[in-house]
């Protein structure tokens, strides 16, 4: 259950990501309170998932996931790059967040 609740703070955090970048775009209140809204659900669901993951290791997962997703976001959304060598880096960090996984 530990790592169902750091994989939805991670997907939290990508949303929170988002919203803020809908934010700056957009300044609605709608916006805004996804910030947070979506944060807030990932501070809670990372805190709970940290009960039984080490701090280490559910702290490496969370950003990884936050940070991954995020630039998949951008690609997929946001017309950011899609270049071979920045799809390489993010399956790294897809890659490293499930050994974290697998090791432990």
């Amino acid at each position: 259950m530990a790592w169902i609740l750091l994989i939805f703070a991670g997907i939290f955090e990508m949303l929170g990501v988002n919203a803020i970048n809908v934010y700056t775009h957009k300044r609605t209140k709608s916006a805004l309170f996804g910030i947070l809204a979506f944060f807030g659900l990932s501070f809670i669901s990372l805190s709970l998932a940290m009960n039984e993951i080490p701090m280490s290791t559910a702290y490496a997962v969370w950003t990884g996931i936050g940070a991954a997703g995020g630039a998949i976001l951008g690609m997929l959304f946001y017309d950011e790059p899609k270049n071979f060598p920045r799809i390489f880096f993010i399956a790294l960090i897809i890659g490293s967040a499930a050994g974290l996984k697998a090791i432990s």
